[in-house]
This record gives C-alpha cells, sequence and structure tokens, in this order.
C-alpha cells in the first residue's frame, strides 16, 4: 500500500486512491472523464494533429488504451491495484494524471519482476510487469506512435505488428526456401530485452519522433527500475518485457538490423528477435552469419550468443516459430518440430497428471484450450499421423485420470460393471495392482471407456479440431 500512496502523493496531491469497481463508467456520460462532449481537439482527424504527446493524452486514444488494458486483464503491478480497480481509479484521478503527462512530471513506478521458467533446465525469463497506469499510458503511447513507425519498418518483420503474423512469417521463410536459399542462419541474441542499449534506442526515437517530451516520458518507463524483493533496482540498460512498449521499442531497435540486411541483399525473416538469415550454400551462410555478428555487436550494442546461433539446412537442425521443415520433389513443407511435441506433451503430462487434485470439468476445460490452441497454431503443418498418435497418448491420459479417481476399489467395481464390465471381471480387474498407466492402455479400459465415450462426456482431440481449422 506503500506504493500506492506514493503515486497519490506525486500525481494527484492527496486525493484518495478509489479502490472498488465502479460501473463502467466509459459508457455513462456524466461520469466518463473522455465521454463527455469531445472538445476540438479530439474531434479532429488524428493525421491533423500535431504534437504526439496531446495525441497520446487525448480522450479517445486514453480512452481505447483503457479498453484494451481491461480486455488484456493480467495482474497488478507494484502499487497492487488490480485492472478491475482502475476504473474507479481514474474516476477520480483522470484529469490530475493528463496533467502530469502534459507538464513532463508523471513518474513511472518501478515494474515488478517475476521470473517465467525456460525450457532449458535451470533458467528463466525476466518479466516486468508495469503497475495497471502505467500500462494504460504505455498502451497510449503505442497507439499513437504504431501509424508513425509502420511505414518506416521492413518488409522481413512480422512480430507484434499489425496485419502481421507468425504464420504470414512462416509463409515467407517457406518462399526463401522454395526459391533455394536452404541454408539457414538462425541468429540467437543473448538476452535481448535485458541487454537493450537505452542510449542507442532513445537515439533512434529521436530521429523519428519530433516531440522531445514523448522521447522523455518513454526514457523514463525504460528507466523506471524493478522492484525485487521489495528493492528498487535501477534499470540502466534493456526494457522490460511485459508491457505493451517492449514489444514496439525491440522493432525500433531492430529495424536497423533489418535495414542492414536489406542492404546487403539477404533473404532474411525476423519476428521479434527471432532472426533467419537464409542463403543458397553453407559458406555464403557462414560469411554473412560472421559479418552480421560483427554488425549487431558494434552498431547496436548487443550480443550475439555463439553457442545458439546455428547454421544448418533448412530440414535439419533449424527450429523457426516452433516449426521445422522437409521437402517433397521441388517444394518444402511445414512440420511441427519434435522440441514442440517434447513441449505440449510435458503441459498434457500437467493436466493429466494423477495427483494434482484437479476436477474432471477442470481437466476437461483446461485441455480443450490446449488443444485448440495449440492446432490453431500449428495448423500450417502436415501432421495428420502425428495426431493420431498424440490423440491416443492423450486418451490413455484421460483412462489414466479416471482409474485414479475411482480410487476405491468398490467405487472402480461400480464403474466398470456401469460400462458394460461382468461383474466377475470387473473384481478382478478392480483388485488388480498393475500401475496406473498399464491399466490405462488395458482391454478393460479401452472396452469401456471407448474413444466415442470419451468424445461423449466432452474431451476433445487434436484431429479433431485439425480438420476444422484446415478447411
Amino acid at each position: 500500500m506503500g506504493m500506492v500512496k506514493d503515486r497519490q502523493l506525486q500525481l494527484f496531491e492527496g486525493q484518495p486512491q478509489r479502490v472498488g469497481a465502479e460501473p463502467r463508467w466509459y459508457a455513462e456520460a456524466s461520469t466518463c472523464p473522455w465521454n463527455t462532449e469531445a472538445d476540438e481537439f479530439d474531434a479532429r482527424p488524428a493525421s491533423d494533429r500535431k504534437d504526439p504527446l496531446e495525441q497520446i493524452c487525448g480522450r479517445e486514444n486514453m480512452r481505447e488504451a483503457y479498453l484494451k488494458v481491461v480486455r488484456n486483464k493480467g495482474a497488478g503491478g507494484v502499487d497492487k491495484m488490480t485492472v478491475g480497480e482502475l476504473e474507479g481509479w481514474l474516476k477520480k484521478n483522470y484529469e490530475a494524471l493528463i496533467s502530469r503527462l502534459l507538464a513532463g512530471k508523471y513518474k513511472p513506478l518501478p515494474v515488478r519482476r517475476v521470473e517465467i521458467p525456460k525450457e532449458e533446465k535451470g533458467k528463466v525469463r525476466q518479466l516486468g510487469i508495469p503497475a495497471v497506469v502505467d500500462r494504460m499510458i504505455q498502451q497510449a503511447i503505442v497507439q499513437v506512435l504504431t501509424p508513425i513507425y509502420e511505414p518506416l519498418f521492413s518488409e522481413g518483420s512480422f512480430g507484434f505488428r499489425p496485419g502481421r503474423s507468425a504464420h504470414d512469417a512462416l509463409r515467407r521463410v517457406k518462399e526463401y526456401a522454395d526459391e533455394g536459399n536452404v541454408w539457414c542462419v538462425s541468429l540467437d541474441l543473448e538476452r535481448f530485452f535485458d541487454t537493450v542499449n537505452q542510449s542507442k534506442l532513445i537515439q533512434l526515437l529521436g530521429e523519428t519522433i519530433e516531440d522531445g517530451r514523448v522521447v522523455s516520458l518513454i526514457h523514463r518507463f525504460l528507466m523506471a527500475g524493478v522492484m525485487i524483493d521489495g528493492v528498487v533496482i535501477p534499470t540502466e540498460e534493456g526494457t522490460p518485457q511485459g508491457g505493451p512498449l517492449s514489444p514496439l521499442l525491440a522493432n525500433v531497435l531492430l529495424n536497423e538490423l533489418d535495414r542492414e540486411l536489406e542492404g546487403r541483399g539477404h533473404a532474411f525473416v525476423r519476428y521479434a528477435d527471432d532472426v533467419l538469415i537464409m542463403k543458397a550454400t553453407r559458406k555464403a551462410a557462414e560469411r554473412t552469419r560472421d559479418s552480421i555478428t560483427e554488425f549487431i555487436e558494434k552498431k547496436l550494442f548487443l550480443k550475439v550468443n555463439r553457442d545458439k546461433t546455428i547454421v544448418a539446412r533448412i530440414n535439419q537442425d533449424v527450429k523457426y516459430l516452433g516449426y521445422g521443415f522437409y521437402k517433397t520433389k521441388d517444394e518444402w513443407h511445414f512440420r511441427v518440430h519434435p522440441k514442440s511435441i517434447a513441449k505440449i506433451k510435458k503441459k498434457i503430462r500437467l493436466i493429466t497428471a494423477r495427483s494434482n487434485g484437479w476436477s474432471l470439468d477442470w481437466r476437461r476445460y483446461k485441455l480443450k484450450t490446449l488443444v485448440n490452441g495449440w492446432v490453431n497454431y500449428f495448423k500450417l503443418a502436415d501432421m495428420k499421423t502425428l495426431l493420431k498418435e498424440m490423440d491416443e497418448w492423450c486418451r490413455r491420459r484421460i483412462r489414466m485420470v479416471y482409474w485414479k479417481q475411482w480410487k476405491k476399489t468398490r467405487t472402480k467395481l461400480h464403474a466398470l460393471v456401469k460400462l458394460g464390465i461382468s461383474k466377475n471381471q470387473a473384481w478382478q480387474w478392480a483388485n488388480s495392482r498393475k500401475a496406473y498407466w498399464r491399466i490405462a492402455g488395458s482391454w478393460v479400459l479401452s472396452r469401456t471407456l471407448t474413444n466415442t465415450k470419451l468424445s461423449e462426456l466432452g474431451w476433445v482431440t487434436f484431429s479433431e479440431r485439425y480438420v476444422l481449422v484446415r478447411c
């Protein structure tokens, strides 16, 4: 609560914070800070507005930023304010907030550090969760700067850009491969978001954004620091992952790499900090790796992880955005990379773990969400055979869950009899000492908890979803 008080004193001269969730004030003309009659400035088209900071603080722009933050939900920052409390807070403090922004006196709070485990054992990805008010302001900045920067960004860049997706990036990779560029340089930028050179980034922002107040505001966000165990640590480098502004700033900096690659005539695809450069021969790829590494480290002040940066044929060690590649005749196709398969299996093991105490309804919901999202993402891949195998394995896991939840001998007996097994056989299986996984693959559960039965009970399959998204 101390951080909340600090913010109140800093921004609003002692006005108390509104903590309860109010009615949707953005729909009420009498209370909404920006839903009253629009002022003359906000009535003009965005193209007629000259000062970016005024655009950022415009009522309609702030309203859109608020709605986006509310839709995205997410955890609170160091001040403990939740998304649900934001509208009540803005009712009392909106005008003071805008005044501070326009006067250049707004000071963002430190971000809350959260560590997310990586696939590599023992390694974590550090995320920074900004305070909810700071997230809204960052979103407002992004909405104004995106139209300015979009025409300046490269055609080879796909990450965090409107109208572009990971699937678009993958299709571009396939195009280059079909043209004969089958040797890839897969660049690994070591701890990219944590090592961004802020001076270089501010320099690049200043070359495009004429309003120095906006550049200064962004700089204050970069230098807000992170809070770890109650202690604020200064951030003199990097741009914390987790806020709406971070992806745009990453694209601003890495656009310099894109332009360099374009100037050298390289075929490349970049999605955020995942960069794939494609050449016709191994020797050309190795030369490109060496020369572009020098550019990245000396001009952009970033570090290339040489151990993880690889040169390989596209159908060998290359994994890009979770996909692998294979060739038939003269055309390249997508497949799911083995590491992506291992990752989804790990998640399914968690959902179907015998001892996590989840209800069947919650497991069904979690599995459905996982399967739908995974298949939607990997729908470009040819994977009918893979999904058939995944479904068989997943059903066995589900049968094991049922056997575990029946638990007692009497419960197993009644369940098996109800599903059509004779009482004698049901009694034998109910008293079996065999391991859960072995019984899950036995005939007794395959004949009772059949594929059709599991479908009737609401369990989804990868194959069914794949047919839907491929139509």
